[in-house]
Formats: C-alpha cells, sequence, structure tokens
C-alpha cells in the first residue's frame, strides 16, 4: 500500500529521487493512458467535454449511483465522483443547499413554513479544466490531461500527498481510502475511449447529462451549446472548465 507524506516528509523523499525518474513521472503516465481502449483508439483525434441541462435535472441519484458501482467507489457517503446539490431558493433572499449522502438516494420532502421562490438540482464532477490547477501542483506528473482533454490521475505514480486535493476549487477529488491515493471523475475514460458513453450519462432518464466532443458540429453537445445559455463553475478562477451548464442560477457556487 502506497505511503502517505507529510509535507517534511515528502520533501526529503523527494530530494532523493533522481532527475530521470521525476520526468518519467511526468511523461509515462500520459502515454500509457492516452493509448488505452480497442480499435486503435486515437486520443490526438477527439476533445471531450460534459453539458449539463440543469433544467432537466430532476435529482434521483441514479447518475451517483451509476458512477459508484462502474468506478467502484468506496461505498462510504463521502466518497464520490459525482453528486447532486438541492438548491433552494426563499422568497426572503435566503438559499439552502444540500447534498444528503450526495444525492444519491434522491432528497427528501422540504420541510417548513417558509415560502419557497424555486428548487433545483446541480450535478456536479470533475471539471476536466483546460487549465487545472490540479496538474500544476503534483510534483510527481500523477495527475496529467490527456489528449483528449480528460484529466487523469496514474495511481502507480500517485505519492498521496493531497496537493491536487487541495489546489481543485470544485472539491471534486478524495484520497481512496483503500489505495491512499487521490481519485476523482474521469468521463470514464475506460468507455469513452472503447466508443461507450460515460456511466452517469448512459443512465439519465431525463438526458439532463450530456456527453460529446468540442469542435464537432453535429454532436448532441454543441448543438446544446449553441442554443443555451451556457455558463461554468467558478469562470473567476480562469481553470477554464469543460462542464458546461445551461441556465446556470447565479447563486450556484
Amino acid at each position: 500500500m502506497p505511503k502517505t507524506y507529510q509535507r517534511r516528509e515528502f520533501l526529503a523523499e523527494l530530494a532523493k529521487i533522481p532527475c530521470a525518474t521525476l520526468l518519467l513521472g511526468v511523461t509515462g503516465p500520459l502515454k500509457v493512458l492516452a493509448d488505452d481502449g480497442e480499435g486503435g483508439y486515437d486520443a490526438a483525434e477527439h476533445y471531450y467535454a460534459m453539458g449539463i441541462q440543469l433544467e432537466k435535472c430532476i435529482g434521483c441519484g441514479k447518475c451517483v449511483q451509476a458512477c459508484k458501482t462502474e468506478n467502484d467507489v468506496p461505498e462510504e457517503p463521502f466518497y464520490f465522483r459525482t453528486w447532486i446539490e438541492r438548491y433552494v431558493i426563499y422568497e426572503d433572499g435566503d438559499v439552502q443547499v444540500d447534498s444528503p449522502e450526495g444525492g444519491i438516494n434522491g432528497f427528501p420532502p422540504l420541510e417548513g413554513d417558509k415560502k419557497i421562490l424555486r428548487t433545483f438540482f446541480v450535478p456536479k464532477l470533475c471539471n476536466h479544466c483546460d487549465n487545472p490547477p490540479c496538474v500544476q501542483v503534483c510534483p510527481v506528473g500523477a495527475t496529467f490531461k490527456s489528449e483528449d482533454g480528460v484529466v487523469l490521475v496514474d495511481e502507480d505514480y500517485c505519492i498521496g500527498c493531497r496537493y491536487c486535493i487541495q489546489a481543485c476549487p470544485y472539491g471534486a477529488r478524495y484520497l481512496d481510502p483503500r489505495t491512499k491515493t487521490a481519485d476523482k471523475c474521469t468521463f470514464c475514460y475506460h468507455r469513452i475511449t472503447k466508443g461507450l458513453l460515460p456511466a452517469c450519462v448512459e443512465v439519465c432518464p431525463t438526458q439532463a447529462r450530456i456527453f460529446g466532443e468540442l469542435g464537432k458540429l453535429s454532436t448532441p453537445l454543441n448543438r446544446m451549446m449553441r442554443h443555451s445559455n451556457i455558463q461554468v463553475l467558478k469562470p473567476h478562477m480562469n481553470t477554464e472548465p469543460k462542464v458546461f451548464y445551461s441556465e446556470l442560477d447565479g447563486e450556484v457556487r
């Protein structure tokens, strides 16, 4: 089982690693994972993103369930690659946000006498940024962006330092308690390299999630982006996210 280092111990160990090994950590995982898949998959021919139509999300939790099953996410209710938040906007201006067990079992009825202005659900996941801070802070190159635009983690290189977890402005990473390495959404990379949809997209009963490629005008994703009011989470962070939301409410954070 990989060792988890404290900062001082980690820096001391890092100083012992030959430069060639560090360089391998930066370039090795990219080649191994980008070439993954069957049928001669060429990562350079693709550039993936996801769209989420908030007006269609019903908060059923099927996407969370499918993700946990497909990607062997720990069963504990605080480990998620994707989760759902419910926003409740009251007439007096108060905002309530909840996500019981990540929304995996849906949401309980709202209680209380306060008048509600509107409610909506917001699925969240790794944003697979074009300018990912998690990649910038990883000291060994375990976190990297593949040619097809997917941010991945190679657990064989990850040393569990948690720098990427702290750097992610979206709270989309966790430390797997079994491997002591960082984990997060990969757009179900093992599926998309075989021409399949991510598990969360495949099971969505309302087609709130749309997966596709940027730059190809005929795809459902690009049609959504042309015909909807599109926003991203935390645009001020300049991470250039590739998860796009339609009709994103200003209260979402």
